[in-house]
């Protein structure tokens, strides 16, 4: 969404923030003026020599994530006790406090985002031939894919790339989630909500959403002791009802994922949850949510559930101001840093977003991709339909594009990855 840098005011040391999850422009330019500065939006801190980040916050979706500068090792215990004793927060540590090193894709300060791939393997020991041709189990590794029914994700596809396709970092479960409930007592209920575990275990969400994760979990997770459910805070309930909308999280049809499917353009009202039974499912959380005194009504404000996925699919470009564009000579100019993603789309196309549906929306003409080991371009190396050494053509799947016309608007969109873009705006032809 953006990031902050700021003077802390108990500290007086120099930190940055950034804004993730569910905010908005407005509110991120709101908070950072709090902080006695002025928010740049649309990219991260990325600094590069630091001890860790502290995630805060957490209501309504609203993350900040604060990087802590330096490279002194012995001021390690000092920023996780301010950030987790005095802040409430939750410390990640850096390399040189002990943490992992990532690659972060060259400037967006998350790792780079890895496309998914189909994964096809011979099942588990012990279990029954899957479904594909050749008695294989095939899985999309894509936080949208789902293995066969019955099956764990972890056990047939890649987390560690599912993670690298949302901002995956560890946040708490909702107050009092191992509570006593006595629901637990219903046979009948118990039976439902396995059934809900099971199918949420046999999809990606599982991820992110286990004491599996390399992190720890973040937010509800599935072996929550007790009822697992109580690790919901509310608004995850509703998009699991399907009283908010999820489209913009990006779906597999049914007939591609092993029957498992979730809320799309087709079916904007299904839930957010990956599922062989919308019905069944959206009844649960539906159930779960009267359980706890709600109604749908309490979330008629949130029209639209995939926060800074909603904004960019909805954002509508305005004229090119400085030079960006396609030259009479074909040549590519933009500004924001390098990329890797570049498209050249007509002038009233929907603006792409995610895999594995809203990636390549209709009036795309061209469109390249930098791998996921490859080096961003930098503006003015790329000419319109030739495309550079070691990179490829997502679209035209072959071929070459259809000719720009002069005197034609067309759109330009940039990203220096998946959801971090850096040049959106319309050009015309010379």
């Amino acid at each position: 969404m953006g990031h902050c840098v700021y003077t802390n005011r108990f500290s007086s040391l120099e930190e940055c923030r950034d804004y993730v999850g569910e905010w908005t422009d407005e509110a991120a330019v709101e908070d950072c003026k709090d902080q006695g500065s002025t928010a740049v939006l649309g990219s991260a801190c990325n600094l590069p020599e630091r001890l860790g980040y502290c995630f805060l916050g957490g209501e309504n979706e609203q993350w900040t994530r604060i990087s802590f500068p330096g490279v002194d090792a012995q001021k390690c215990g000092s920023m996780q006790r301010g950030c987790e004793l005095f802040g409430g927060g939750v410390f990640d540590p850096a390399p040189v406090c002990g943490g992992q090193v990532e690659d972060t894709g060259g400037g967006t300060g998350l790792p780079t985002f890895q496309q998914p791939v189909l994964n096809c393997v011979e099942p588990k020991q012990g279990e029954p031939a899957g479904m594909s041709p050749g008695g294989k189990v095939c899985t999309w590794e894509m936080i949208s894919g789902a293995t066969e029914p019955g099956r764990s994700f972890m056990d047939y596809a890649s987390c560690d790339r599912v993670r690298t396709q949302r901002p995956y970092y560890p946040v708490p479960p909702a107050e009092n989630a191992e509570r006593e409930d006595a629901r637990l007592r219903d046979p009948a209920y118990v039976a439902e909500a396995g059934w809900v575990r099971s199918q949420i275990e046999s999809t990606a969400c599982v991820c992110c959403h286990s004491t599996r994760a390399p992190k720890g979990p973040s937010n509800w997770y599935v072996e929550s002791p007790g009822n697992f459910l109580n690790s919901f805070h509310p608004r995850g309930l509703a998009m699991g009802a399907g009283w908010i909308n999820t489209v913009g999280f990006g779906a597999y049809p049914r007939e591609q994922n092993n029957g498992f499917s979730r809320a799309g353009p087709e079916n904007p009202h299904d839930s957010i949850f990956v599922t062989t039974d919308p019905v069944r499912m959206m009844s649960f959380f539906e159930a779960e949510l009267f359980h706890r005194g709600y109604k749908r009504e309490d979330f008629a404000g949130q029209t639209y559930g995939a926060g800074p996925l909603d904004e960019q699919r909805f954002y509508r470009p305005t004229l090119c101001e400085n030079g960006e564009g396609v030259a009479a000579d074909g040549t590519l100019s933009w500004r924001g840093g390098k990329a890797r993603y570049v498209y050249v789309l007509e002038a009233n196309a929907t603006s792409p977003t995610v895999p594995p549906n809203l990636d390549l929306p209709t009036g795309t003409l061209w469109r390249i991709d930098v791998p996921v080991d490859g080096a961003p371009v930098s503006s003015g190396t790329v000419r319109y339909g030739v495309v550079p050494t070691g990179l490829s053509q997502r679209f035209p799947a072959s071929g070459q594009p259809d000719s720009l016309v002069s005197g034609r608007t067309y759109y330009l969109y940039v990203l220096a990855d998946i959801i971090v873009p850096v040049t959106r705006c319309l050009f015309t032809m010379p």
